[in-house]
């Protein structure tokens, strides 16, 4: 019987409602291993995974049986639950709308890795916007500055 094959490396970025620094250090931990959950439970495979206060950053082995943006649904909609349930933030937590997806090589892999688990040392240089900015224009994604991320200069 034939079968499906195939190798997708996808690094998904989105943030916090508002850009608000929502995600403490003492639940960054927690909150990866339930997203990991989460992304295991679609039957994918979780590469690395990394909370800012703001922001995260998931970098994924995809199989083609799910979409990009049905995964991201899933991840939002059931770690929104789980913090608001776990009573982390005062008032209501949300993620903000959209979300960056953008496909690697299997050659890149461990640079991307690195990368994500480095997130606390590379924020020091360099912002959210401008790391997403820059994403946007290596990958040569076309986009209307009216329907990015609510930013919080």
């Amino acid at each position: 019987m034939p079968n499906t094959y195939s190798q997708l490396y996808v690094q998904i970025v989105f943030a916090v409602k508002y850009r608000q620094n929502l995600i403490s250090k003492n639940n960054r931990e927690e909150l990866h291993k339930y997203i990991t959950g989460i992304v295991q439970n679609r039957e994918q495979k979780m590469l690395a995974i990394f909370c800012m206060p703001d922001h995260i950053h998931i970098f994924v082995n995809i199989k083609p049986a799910i979409s990009i943006s049905d995964l991201v649904r899933d991840i939002k909609t059931n770690s929104t639950k789980f913090i608001n349930d776990s009573n982390w933030v005062k008032g209501k937590f949300n993620w903000q709308e959209g979300f960056g997806a953008f496909s690697y090589s299997k050659s890149h892999i461990g640079n991307v890795v690195n990368y994500i688990l480095n997130q606390e040392e590379h924020h020091k240089a360099k912002t959210f916007k401008v790391e997403y900015l820059e994403f946007l224009e290596k990958f040569e994604i076309e986009y209307n500055e009216n329907y990015l991320f609510e930013w919080i200069e």
